[in-house]
């Protein structure tokens, strides 16, 4: 016959009388019918991405449906986080949803203190004509000495963290062909 300690006798009186007032609450501890409900994702159409947060360069997998985003997950194939994302990548989802996300371009002229809404077209045209006009204004074709250096000072440009490196090449390209000196990327800073 086995010893029984203080303790063990403790462990063993309270276990059972546990199991027997489970047993006695009606709790069924019996094997119990498992069934899997068809995921929410299963029809829409997925595409992967890269986290907009910081310089690390997350991999996404962002599912939607009917040109609305319904999910967003870390991507398991993505060599930088092989699908874990922080707590600010995980709430991405609410970026895209949020009823406070602005859908439209708001404008607020100079020295005005109220935002009005004005047309995409009107928006990109004004960006392109005053990027123009900066540029013509301080352009500088040759330097003191009379060598050529085609380029400005007067604009810089500083890239996101959700550019991939294909997106920042052309990128590049383009500010160096406005001929931009103070050209920065957030995933060198």
């Amino acid at each position: 016959m086995t010893k029984l300690s203080r303790r063990g006798f403790l462990t063993v009186s309270g276990t059972t009388a546990a199991g027997g007032l489970l047993a006695k609450l009606g709790l069924d501890l019996g094997p119990s019918a498992a069934h899997a409900e068809a995921l929410k994702t299963r029809y829409a159409r997925e595409s992967t991405t890269i986290c907009p947060y910081c310089g690390v360069g997350c991999g996404l997998i962002v599912s939607a449906m009917n040109r609305s985003v319904i999910n967003v997950e870390g991507d398991p194939d993505h060599p930088i986080n092989q699908g874990a994302l922080c707590c600010k990548g995980q709430s991405l989802y609410q970026v895209s949803t949020s009823d406070r996300r602005l859908t439209k371009v708001l404008y607020r002229a100079p020295r005005s203190t109220e935002w009005e809404e004005v047309p995409w077209e009107w928006a990109i045209h004004q960006i392109a004509d005053r990027v123009k006009a900066t540029r013509d204004a301080s352009f500088t074709e040759k330097d003191d000495q009379g060598r050529t250096v085609n380029r400005t000072h007067a604009m810089a440009s500083l890239g996101g963290a959700a550019l991939d490196n294909e997106e920042c090449y052309t990128y590049s390209k383009l500010m160096r062909a406005l001929g931009l000196v103070y050209i920065e990327h957030q995933a060198r800073i």
